[in-house]
């Protein structure tokens, strides 16, 4: 069954529309964000490794990341973003290579939340790469209203992935989400339908 990469910038709505699909289509799912939380958390490979490039104060003494500390150094510093991403990447597309391979010999549909689908060269593995966008207006607002982040760090995030211009020419399918949740949900009712049509 086909494997679906759904990808776009921060705040665009990636997470939401994925939910929205997975409730119209019998398919499982793969959140990249999700798994480099668990992996900074839990994975005693990766912690050494995060503490060997930003400093052992980067957890704290329950072996908790402090996630506002490493944000901050890695989007103030590209060196230090490219490290994280070294240390992390590996391990995320192992996980997602592995789940997209027993889904082409299943009967249920994979969706994979990757953010960063084209910065990693991913686009190759998946059937459809959907792509969610909004204005850049948007994502700020939401980053600062939503997720309580600083308008500095919102820029700094935003500027530090591929511009989303760039995704949705390469995209297959386009969400455009600066409206409702509603909305959001109308658009993916349309792509259930049409995926449910284009692979029978």
């Amino acid at each position: 069954m086909p494997v679906i990469g759904i990808t776009g910038g921060i705040a665009t709505g990636k997470s939401t529309f994925t939910r929205s699909l997975l409730r119209r289509l019998p398919a499982e799912s793969f959140d990249a964000d999700q798994a480099a939380h668990e992996l900074l958390a839990s994975d005693p490979d990766v912690r050494r490794a995060v503490e060997e490039a930003f400093g052992a104060d980067i957890y704290n003494s329950e072996g908790r990341p402090n996630r506002a500390r490493l944000r901050e150094l890695v989007f103030s510093v590209e060196l230090n973003r490219k490290r994280l991403e070294e240390i992390l990447h590996p391990a995320i597309r192992a996980r997602w290579s592995a789940l997209a391979g027993q889904a082409v010999k299943s009967c249920r549909w994979l969706f994979v939340d990757l953010p960063l689908l084209y910065e990693t060269g991913a686009e190759a593995h998946f059937d459809r790469v959907v792509v969610v966008a909004c204005a850049s207006a948007t994502q700020r607002l939401r980053l600062q209203s939503e997720r309580g982040l600083k308008p500095e760090m919102a820029a700094k995030i935003i500027s530090a992935q591929l511009d989303l211009e760039i995704k949705i020419s390469r995209a297959d399918h386009l969400i455009w989400n600066d409206s409702t949740e509603s909305s959001l949900e109308g658009h993916a009712e349309f792509l259930a339908a049409w995926l449910r049509q284009f692979y029978g």
